[in-house]
């Protein structure tokens, strides 16, 4: 005879063949149907509803809800979309009823990771969230959990897209945020990737050259003049060649991105941008998905929109041809290694240069710069700052569609300046011209510009969740940038408002460009956040503006997608969703 100590008693056996069904303590339904006495959790895995208000025929209890079907013995579910519900031992003796309140089907690490599995492969959100909050609660490093959903994103489809380059920025983030954010971005990452993943073929790789005495260098002209041509084909397999020939990770990085650059400013920056994205996952991926999330970025080049033939980047101004002027002195430089800092004069210059309509003047002054030794990754640096500083400048009588043509500017910008803090080769500079030109482009969205932030009296420096409370209104752009005026300037924490921004991303329904903009802006204030003065300080309030406004401006929306994450996580709790009256 199995010890009571522990069980709990659900009454007496007469008692429940009366009622059919009754809910003992812990939440835990137990129900008499054929002569057997079966106990599952009452909270329908799909949302929460009250199983014992279900019916029960056959062996199938069915909740009234959603019509979610559940085997009553083990609590499997003939609707995967639903999820299976926890099934509980029950022992009748003395004509008394005791259920144990441990489920039967309890999940460990191992089966948490299944599930993650099973929930990509079949796009089944609810699964996927409580995949996140069970590995999360125990103990599985995110990066672990974000590994799963890069490997299998790079396995199936067409390659590299706006759900891989959702999750990894969503992954580099973690840090700043609670643990609720965390499940949230966690969720909305890995639910991009099996949305677009999960009924798409896999991806089979092409094999690499055979082997041969071929230097580096020629691979790496192959590699371009395959793209050159739009030959995707041939370049998969030259970079499969150099993978295996154990070319270094900074050298394969720059062989991709100067196929990427030698074409101006490739599908409105994305191109580069999502290469980008691609070398960071490569450092939370396992090592053998390196081939699989390299040659996922091919395709990209296939057939992708070239800046220089386009109209705005030839009339009125012909930018085309001064920019080509430029990159030949970019030939000339042979190390990008020993540059020196920009003076304070030269940064102020720079700045009001890139937000001027001079774009000669400005190219110009970036090749001075870089030919006088100045360090291409500080004026990367400033390139995204002054984008970020168009968006703040953004005025709502714009139409509205045009928040994107600055917020391609802005997370472009950002991955150059990522790009050149981990390589140095000279033509990737070409990269910051293309970002100086996209900024002037943009220039007519600042005209007139938004009014500068007037900071908000009373703001409680220890509560950032009013900002939430702002964005519960449609287009309050200026406000919620008010508000964080008053915030910073009463003393609140910037990091507690980086968390609060990530909250007002992660419980909407948000597109990719979100996304995008505000991991972009928490790595650009980083960037700054290690440098002192007053330079630094201003550039990190632009930074935490133009993450506010371009949030504000896209709230709220629905919320439907964060909410299977918070019903996960109130299931996994052992909260009620749904009380009796």
């Amino acid at each position: 005879m199995k010890t009571m100590d522990k069980w709990t008693h659900a009454g007496s056996l007469e008692a429940l063949k009366q009622q059919r069904s009754i809910v003992i303590k812990g939440g835990i339904a137990v129900f008499y149907h054929e002569d057997n006495v079966y106990a599952v959790d009452n909270r329908c895995p799909h949302l929460g509803f009250p199983l014992h208000m279900g019916s029960l025929c056959e062996g199938i209890l069915t909740c009234h809800w959603h019509h979610a079907r559940f085997d009553v013995c083990s609590g499997g579910t003939l609707d995967p979309w639903a999820d299976d519900v926890s099934s509980h031992e029950v022992l009748c003796a003395d004509g008394e009823i005791w259920v144990n309140p441990l489920p039967k089907n309890a999940y460990n690490r191992e089966k948490y990771m299944a599930r993650l599995q099973e929930g990509l492969e079949q796009n089944i959100g609810i699964v996927i969230a409580k995949a996140v909050v069970g590995l999360m609660e125990s103990g599985v490093a995110a990066p672990e959990i974000a590994r799963a959903g890069i490997a299998f994103g790079v396995q199936y489809g067409t390659g590299w897209g706006a759900d891989l380059t959702i999750l990894t920025a969503m992954t580099r983030i973690l840090p700043k945020l609670d643990k609720d954010a965390q499940i949230l971005a966690l969720y909305h990452g890995l639910h991009q990737v099996a949305r677009n993943r999960s009924s798409r073929a896999e991806r089979h790789l092409l094999t690499p050259l055979p082997a041969s005495e071929v230097t580096e260098e020629r691979l790496i002209a192959w590699y371009r003049n395959c793209l050159e041509v739009r030959d995707t084909q041939g370049a998969q397999r030259v970079l499969l060649t150099a993978i295996r020939r154990g070319f270094t990770h900074e050298r394969i990085m720059e062989m991709m991105l100067l196929a990427v650059t030698d074409h101006f400013y490739l599908d409105g920056g994305h191109t580069l941008d999502f290469h980008n994205k691609a070398f960071e996952a490569l450092a939370l991926a396992d090592p053998s998905e390196q081939e699989r999330i390299l040659t996922s970025l091919v395709p990209l080049l296939g057939n992708p929109t070239r800046s220089e033939e386009l109209h705005q980047w030839q009339s009125p101004v012909n930018l085309v041809e001064p920019l080509k002027q430029a990159f030949l002195s970019l030939e000339q430089l042979n190390s990008l290694h020993d540059a020196r800092a920009l003076s304070r004069e030269e940064e102020e210059r720079l700045l009001k240069l890139l937000l001027g309509d001079q774009p000669l003047e400005t190219i110009q002054a970036i090749t001075d710069l870089l030919t006088d030794g100045c360090s291409p990754v500080q004026i990367a640096q400033f390139v995204a700052l002054a984008a970020a500083e168009r968006i703040c400048r953004f005025h709502t009588q714009n139409d509205f569609g045009d928040w994107i043509a600055v917020l391609h500017t802005f997370t472009y910008a950002h991955a150059v300046h990522e790009i050149l803090n981990r390589s140095r080769h000279p033509l990737l500079l070409r990269a910051v011209y293309y970002g100086a030109v996209s900024l002037y482009l943009d220039r007519f969205l600042n005209v007139p510009a938004a009014p500068k932030p007037k900071p908000k009296a009373g703001i409680d420096p220890l509560n950032a969740s009013g900002l939430l409370d702002i964005m519960d209104k449609r287009q309050q752009v200026n406000e919620a940038s008010d508000w964080v005026a008053g915030f910073l300037q009463a003393g609140g924490e910037p990091s507690k408002l980086i968390n609060a921004l990530g909250h007002a991303l992660l419980r909407e329904d948000a597109e990719f460009h979100s996304f995008q903009m505000l991991e972009a802006a928490i790595a650009e204030y980083e960037r700054w956040d290690s440098a002192s003065g007053e330079s630094a300080e201003r550039a990190k309030q632009t930074l935490l503006f133009a993450a506010t406004r371009y949030l504000a401006a896209h709230a709220p929306t629905p919320r439907d997608l964060p909410r299977n994450a918070k019903i996960a996580w109130r299931l996994h709790k052992g909260e009620k969703l749904f009380e009796e009256s």
